[in-house]
């Protein structure tokens, strides 16, 4: 069964291209906006490598 999440603003093209290239997802354009459809394992690692990325960007612009 395929899931879908949808994509946190703050996530550049770059980082979407290296998720697709790393997980089993695909970028999916809704009326609501993209989202990444796989399965519910996949977008959960896509997820956590997401959550990772903004927390490292926000730290670079908070000046640590």
């Amino acid at each position: 069964m395929l899931y879908e999440m949808r994509l946190p603003h703050g996530v550049t093209g770059s980082m979407v291209i290296k998720i697709m290239e790393k997980y089993d997802v695909e970028l999916v354009q809704t009326d609501q906006g993209p989202v990444l459809q796989g399965e519910l394992e996949e977008l959960e690692k896509a997820r956590d490598e997401i959550i990772k990325y903004l927390n490292e960007r926000i730290k670079e612009l908070e000046g640590r």
